[in-house]
């Protein structure tokens, strides 16, 4: 959206759409701290139990399964974050 934005309305056809990718490349920067951070805290709960298992229906094992999911999640939306940022290394300018 930033690039969209720069580009209809500050930038000409041939503009180089440098300052874009820095703005980008703080969003993403900034997006997979906070990834990691909750992956963290997440890979935390999971563990707190150590190594096992939790499949009965506690409150302690739902926490932890919880924990795992959300992990996991974190995973798959740091990747997410990644490839949607390549965008910019492809686009060099608003042509």
């Amino acid at each position: 959206m930033t690039i969209a934005i720069w580009c209809a309305k500050f930038a000409d056809d041939s503009a180089d759409a440098t300052p874009v990718r820095i703005a980008i490349a703080v969003y993403t920067v900034l997006a997979l701290a906070i990834i990691v951070g909750i992956g963290f805290l997440s890979y935390r709960q999971h563990r707190n139990g150590g190594n096992a298992p939790h499949d009965e229906d506690t409150p302690e094992d739902h926490i932890r399964f919880t924990g795992q999911a959300t992990f996991l999640l974190s995973l798959l939306s740091g990747v997410a974050a990644i490839f949607t940022s390549l965008v910019v290394v492809f686009v060099g300018s608003c042509d």
